[in-house]
């Protein structure tokens, strides 16, 4: 169990660290421009709010503290499924806390977060959402997968 929590900790550090870069990236790139890709397009955005620009009118402090809990909440069952049987749980964990990390720390440099991928139908996002996104979508399908299907007289 030491060596699952191991390689979970350094993926979601892993993923920590390349949302950030691209992040960075975007940021130096994308000044006053943006590039179409046909499906989605590369166009910087910062979002002062969480998802979708959620309490974008919120103290930044406020939105950083409650948004820094939540990932504590999340760190505390990602360590305790280290154990879990299913890895789609495990992996969907770590794509959560890693999504959910790299945005905390973006927020935290200068109370937003940068957006970078644009379909024109919704709202412009990133790589740490699409982490979110994605792991949440694996947590559910694990645990819809694990719960045992009731027979009906």
């Amino acid at each position: 169990m030491t060596r699952t929590r191991s390689v979970m900790a350094v993926t979601v550090l892993f993923l920590v660290a390349a949302a950030l870069a691209l992040g960075e990236l975007a940021k130096r790139e994308l000044s006053g421009s943006a590039v179409d890709l046909g499906v989605i397009e590369l166009r910087l955005g910062f979002n002062p709010g969480v998802a979708f620009g959620l309490g974008g009118a919120l103290p930044g402090g406020v939105v950083l503290a409650i948004t820094a809990a939540l990932i504590a909440g999340l760190a505390g069952v990602a360590w305790r499924a280290a154990s879990a049987p299913s890895p789609v749980t495990r992996i969907g964990l770590v794509a959560l806390l890693g999504g959910a990390l790299a945005n905390l720390i973006d927020r935290a440099a200068d109370g937003v977060v940068t957006d970078y991928l644009h379909t024109g139908w919704f709202p412009t996002f990133n790589l740490p959402d699409v982490l979110i996104c994605c792991g949440a979508a694996a947590v559910a399908i694990a645990a819809a997968r694990d719960q045992p299907v009731q027979q009906t007289p």
